[in-house]
């Protein structure tokens, strides 16, 4: 009689170790002075700084990186997704104006590749790096059956910072104040699935160097504008922030409207990266589709006072960071209008 064993049905839990220890040096690169442990124990340890504020609020955050990852596959590159991971999750609690501290990974796959997920692990913790937080933990699951041959998944967990008085989450949105758009790196890790219907396999490889660009990492700049956690500048007054993700302008930027007013985006304000007008002539996509889909080089928004708005631009152009004002608000009801 044969003796199954657990890496006759599948999971080598050698190699998964092996792996796990093989990282430890790269993860520490992003490791702050409040990071208590290394990784690999039951838990991570993380001190919270807790001298650093008067009424702290923790944010949290989930998502994944999505069917980017087929593209990742098909181009045998795998050193940027890790950032896109980490982009998603930073960029969503940073619209509360939170400082992220840690975060955790979750990668599973039908057959570990050390090659690629040391790759994969790189860009989370190059992310990470950019963003200011330390890597400290998370999970990599071989699980046969579930995944084909080549293909996993990627999705991250991060947990940010905010006095309780700076929370941005939208009351003080007011009519007459602008919109100032940030330059995306591209199309970030929203609306793969229809950019994988539109192009062909070929196409899929010829174009990956552009359509694998990993989302831009807005935190240090717009940190910068809210001081961190010392008092905000009058100059760098800012009343929203959206992060242009799935469902777009429309959906991202209603979200943290008060219920008296609209928003008006103006297309025409900023250049409209080539990919998207691609993708549009090739799937013969409406032009509501496509600002209900994509970024469309927008990756982030700042709604503010009309005074504040020449400053603000100034100041991420510090960063080398393109914005524009892109619209402004009206009285409505939660509505976002693109002219």
């Amino acid at each position: 009689m044969v003796r199954m064993t657990y890496k006759k049905a599948g999971v080598d839990i050698a190699r998964a170790s092996l792996f796990k220890k093989n990282i430890k040096g790269l993860v520490r690169k992003s490791f702050t002075s409040d990071v208590l442990r290394d990784i690999g124990g039951f838990g991570s340890f993380y001190r919270f700084p807790k001298e650093k504020y008067k009424d702290p609020i923790l944010v949290s955050s989930s998502d994944g990186v999505g069917t980017k990852l087929k593209i990742a596959a098909l181009a045998n590159k795998h050193d940027t997704i890790g950032i896109d991971a980490v982009g998603m999750n930073v960029n969503d609690i940073l619209c509360a104006g939170a400082e992220p501290l840690f975060f955790l990974d979750y990668i599973a796959s039908g057959k570990l590749d050390p090659h690629v997920l040391v790759d994969v692990v790189k860009g989370i913790n190059d992310g990470c790096i950019h963003a200011g937080c330390a890597l400290i933990g998370g999970e990599t699951a071989e699980m046969p059956g579930m995944y084909q041959a080549g293909d996993y998944d990627v999705a991250g967990f991060c947990v940010g910072v905010v006095e309780r008085k700076k929370i941005i989450d939208g009351p003080k949105i007011a009519v007459g104040d602008v919109v100032i758009g940030l330059e995306s790196n591209g199309i970030h890790s929203n609306g793969y699935s229809l950019v994988r219907r539109v192009f062909s396999q070929d196409e899929l490889k010829r174009y990956s160097a552009e359509l694998l660009k990993p989302t831009r990492i807005y935190v240090k700049p717009v940190l910068s504008l809210l001081g961190h956690q010392v008092t905000r500048s009058p100059g760098h007054q800012i009343n929203g922030i959206a992060h242009i993700t799935g469902g777009a302008f429309y959906d991202k930027i209603s979200r943290i409207l008060p219920a008296d007013v609209d928003v008006r985006i103006k297309k025409s304000s900023w250049p409209v990266p080539k990919i998207f007008r691609l993708i549009q002539n090739k799937g013969a996509i409406e032009e509501r589709e496509m600002y209900h889909t994509f970024n469309m080089g927008v990756g982030l928004v700042l709604v503010a006072p009309p005074a504040s708005a020449r400053s603000i631009i100034a100041k991420l152009s510090e960063y080398k960071l393109k914005s524009w004002l892109i619209g402004d608000v009206t009285k409505g009801n939660k509505q976002v209008e693109i002219i």
